[in-house]
């Protein structure tokens, strides 16, 4: 098609793009290609002004498609569908190329061939929006009801925040009890509340609202329908099967402690136990502090331990878990307030507590109670990343012997009754959760949002939504945020009373296809199933089921499968653009 009148908006991205392509050269080359109408760059497509001059080009050029060449469509697609809309194209009928992340990032070593890549990618861009049509999106009704997965901290509390808004709310806890983590642990910072009365304010609380009701003991172990209308069965006790109807569902099932292995920093033997175990420990001990009946002096804390791991193996764990460190030194003070009372140092002769540690990361307000613990005593001792601290056994007491860099390096040994390894978070086993909801998991193996900064709550399965420490390692008040963000997400979804789904979903060309079955193996979702058409089995595509994932496409024997707006002829002319020569002459390395 050589009659459409497309716009190409070519973005420097403020340097991102223009350092390593040369912008204008890319422009000058596309305007040229079939159908296209007008070429810009601007330095930042997606600010107030660029966008409202392509508005003014869609009107005034009476342009029926656009391509924008900047970043990843994770960061703009939806800000330039919008805008179309406001102009009055067809927010289909526009094509995002990434020019950033899979050209100028990728090639900075190399300007002349980052921007014939450039060229290639923009053409194919081009060549797929003279082939695009316009789309509708799919309405359809919601249920005000949501599923709370996890009733820890964060689930409760987005629990309560549904029930404000006037949505009904169902909470399946795996467990016997409410709380998670939270309501096994003692004082916590910076109110110093029990987190016990924590869970117990709250629970009461959630037993108290009429529209919220708590199911432990269960699971979800079925689910089909999709955003707005999720059917699920939840198995409670075991055996007894519930059906529940919601139109969003919030995943808040908390984490795990890292168990360190047999050995590890010596954990095994007596005296070395986890910073879980050294708090219970803590917290219940109301007047000395002691084990085994005798009393504990000299607390040695290694950090890291199960955190920022290298290796790159499957059980390795590279990520921070951003509370260990807060909670070591709050821990720390609540043991000598223990042995000690409140008094400063030279009160607490004889009670010695060495922080050993790679980098020490109490942010924000937890800087507080690290200079408290500093000023009451507390030894910080810096060891170097590939150089840990190592726990020996010497005339029956144990003995950590570590290189402080703060001492260039001088070995120090330091004999301990309690060595307590600072264990981070890692994810909790939900296979078969994963499995019901297909949830996606990323390869630190929580939970996998959209984008962190743009989306950080959504998954891209519409209509369920994470929150916690399900995600990754949160702090309490930043397990909260999330929850209180994904209920807002839910409850901004519901309760207008309908979704729009994407009209990226597959089409069956029902005089190719045969019935073979292949696509309802493959689809993930359960969107295909069999009908008659004139007589003839087939296969029909639920459009409320259907991800466009295209799982189905490439095992149609018949070739009678495709993605409504990533249709094979399109992918067809894109791979035509693409490997279409560009002429050297065309690429020019800029001036610099």
């Amino acid at each position: 098609m050589t009659d459409r009148r497309i716009g190409v908006y070519v973005c420097s991205c403020g340097g991102n793009i223009s350092d390593y392509v040369d912008v204008a050269r890319v422009r000058d080359v596309v305007e040229h290609e079939p159908g296209v109408a007008a070429a810009r760059t601007h330095m930042f497509t997606c600010s107030d002004a660029s966008q409202q001059e392509i508005i003014e080009d869609i009107r005034n050029e009476s342009l029926d498609g656009l391509v924008v060449a900047s970043c990843s469509p994770k960061l703009h697609l939806f800000t330039f569908r919008a805008m179309a809309d406001r102009a009055g194209l067809n927010r289909y009928q526009y094509v995002q190329v990434n020019l950033r992340e899979q050209c100028s990032w990728a090639h900075r070593d190399d300007t002349a061939l980052a921007t014939e890549k450039a060229i290639r990618l923009v053409r194919a861009g081009i060549a797929k929006a003279r082939l695009t049509e316009p789309l509708a999106t799919m309405r359809i009704e919601t249920t005000p009801k949501v599923l709370v997965i996890g009733a820890g901290v964060a689930g409760l509390r987005a629990a309560l925040a549904l029930s404000e808004l006037g949505l009904s709310v169902f909470i399946v806890e795996r467990s016997s009890d409410v709380g998670g983590w939270t309501r096994r642990w003692g004082k916590m910072f910076p109110h110093q509340q029990q987190g016990s009365d924590i869970v117990a304010a709250l629970s009461a609380r959630v037993r108290h609202r009429e529209n919220i009701t708590l199911f432990t003991n269960a699971e979800v172990v079925e689910k089909s329908g999709s955003v707005g209308k999720f059917t699920l069965q939840i198995r409670v006790d075991g055996f007894h099967t519930i059906p529940l109807v919601v139109g969003a569902i919030i995943v808040a099932t908390g984490f795990d402690v890292y168990r360190p292995s047999p050995g590890e920093f010596g954990y095994g033997q007596d005296g070395v136990m986890t910073l879980a175990e050294f708090k219970e420990l803590v917290d219940r001990s109301p007047e000395d502090l002691s084990r085994g009946g005798r009393g504990i002096k000299d607390i040695v804390y290694i950090y890291c331990v199960g955190s920022r791991q290298s290796g790159g193996g499957d059980d390795a764990h590279s990520y921070c878990s951003r509370y260990c460190c807060a909670t070591a030194v709050h821990t720390a003070i609540c043991a000598r307030e223990v042995s000690c009372g409140l008094g400063p140092a030279k009160d607490c002769i004889g009670f010695h507590q060495f922080h050993l540690f790679r980098d020490m990361r109490t942010y924000g307000k937890h800087e507080i109670p690290y200079e408290d613990a500093c000023r009451k005593g507390c030894v910080f001792m810096k060891y170097g990343d590939d150089d840990p601290p190592k726990v020996d056994r010497v005339d029956g007491r144990l003995r950590v012997r570590v290189n402080d860099q703060y001492l260039g390096g001088e070995e120090v040994e330091i004999d301990a009754d309690l060595v307590v390894l600072v264990t981070g978070m890692v994810p909790r086993e939900n296979a078969a959760l994963v499995d019901v909801l297909k949830l996606p998991v990323g390869v630190d193996g929580f939970f996998n949002e959209i984008h962190p900064k743009l989306r950080p709550v959504e998954t891209v399965v519409d209509g369920e939504l994470i929150a916690g420490t399900a995600q990754g390692p949160k702090t309490l008040p930043e397990s909260v945020a999330s929850g209180l963000s994904a209920a807002a997400k839910a409850a901004a979804l519901l309760k207008k009373g309908y979704v729009d789904l994407e009209p990226f979903i597959a089409e069956v060309d029902t005089s190719r296809c045969v019935w073979c079955g292949e696509c309802l193996d493959a689809c993930p979702y359960g969107a295909v199933e069999k009908t008659s058409v004139q007589g003839k089995e087939v296969a029909r595509i639920l459009p409320s089921l259907c991800k466009g994932a295209g799982a189905c496409i490439p095992v149609c024997p018949e070739n009678a499968i495709e993605i409504a707006g990533y249709t094979d002829a399109q992918v067809e002319v894109m791979i035509d653009a693409l490997v279409r020569e560009v002429v050297v002459e065309e690429v020019a390395v800029p001036v610099t």
